[in-house]
């Protein structure tokens, strides 16, 4: 069978749910897109950390205390002490199409297909 059809599809409104307006742009969270991607978020910032010549600002930002703050109140998952001692990071579109290409998965790039 064709690998790309033996990924499961996620629903266009699981992925609706997960982008949030921060700073004027339409933003998806480390934690989120972790989830999706089935890697641990640590994993993740790892990598993005590791390649950050690759994200410049209009691609990913770290969240300030205040919007971090903001967004629990908000969603009822974002439960304190729940979540990585670090801010969480937050993607826009062009970012998340990065992500693929320093997660080097084939889930990644297929995740991301779906996204944009």
């Amino acid at each position: 069978m064709d690998e790309h059809k033996r990924a499961p599809q996620i629903s266009d409104e699981i992925i609706m749910n997960q982008i949030y307006d921060l700073r004027g742009q339409k933003v998806m969270l480390d934690t989120d897109l972790a989830i999706l991607y089935e890697v641990e978020t640590k994993q993740l910032k790892r990598q993005v950390r590791r390649n950050l010549d690759r994200f410049p600002k209009d691609f990913m930002f770290e969240l300030t205390l205040k919007e971090y703050n903001s967004l629990r109140c908000q969603i009822g998952t974002l439960e304190k002490g729940a979540h990585s001692k670090y801010l969480s990071m937050a993607f826009t579109e062009q970012g998340v199409a990065m992500l693929s290409s320093v997660l080097n998965s084939s889930r990644a790039i297929k995740v991301n297909i779906q996204i944009i």
